[in-house]
């Protein structure tokens, strides 16, 4: 009976002891479960990481890309304007030699008209003078002497330069 009472007793033990390593073995594997974890997550954090670094690297290269192309792009609008500007200069520079040359044409016309007042006038002297002449001419054959009808002639603008 003391054997049986002594291995009851080592069985009671053991059941103790088992159940008391179930336990450990239990809270060991989760142990070891948060570290795998941990580790998969470092891995998923330096998988990630490097997955950053290359976008970073992708990025900073496009970045670099759209700056040549900004650069440039206002370098292409500098020019431009300086086009521009330098096509300004010469339509107003051509626009005063434009402007000239009317005030000379002006001037030339309003000439032009006088001259034609004189030839009549001194036509019409000739003819009145001389009606016996052998070589008298009538107004018809000086078309050319009469006043054209059209826009309204400018005034008589003399420009003196100084």
């Amino acid at each position: 009976e003391l054997q049986v009472d002594e291995l009851q007793r080592l069985l009671a033990g053991m059941e103790k002891e088992h159940r008391s390593l179930l336990l450990k073995m239990k809270e060991g594997e989760a142990e070891l479960a948060r570290l795998r974890s941990v580790e998969g997550d470092k891995l998923a954090q330096q998988d990630r990481s490097a997955q950053l670094e290359k976008e970073v690297a992708m990025l900073r290269e496009k970045i670099h890309h759209l700056d040549d192309m900004l650069k440039s792009q206002q370098r292409k609008v500098r020019q431009m304007i300086e086009q521009l500007q330098n096509s300004k200069t010469v339509i107003q520079a051509k626009d005063a030699v434009i402007q000239e040359l009317k005030e000379r044409v002006a001037y030339l016309e309003a000439e032009n008209l006088e001259m034609h007042d004189r030839i009549e006038h001194l036509i019409e002297k000739q003819v009145s003078r001389g009606g016996h002449s052998s070589r008298a001419r009538s107004k018809s054959e000086y078309v050319s002497s009469k006043r054209l009808t059209g826009p309204k002639p400018l005034p008589l603008i003399r420009v003196v330069e100084t």
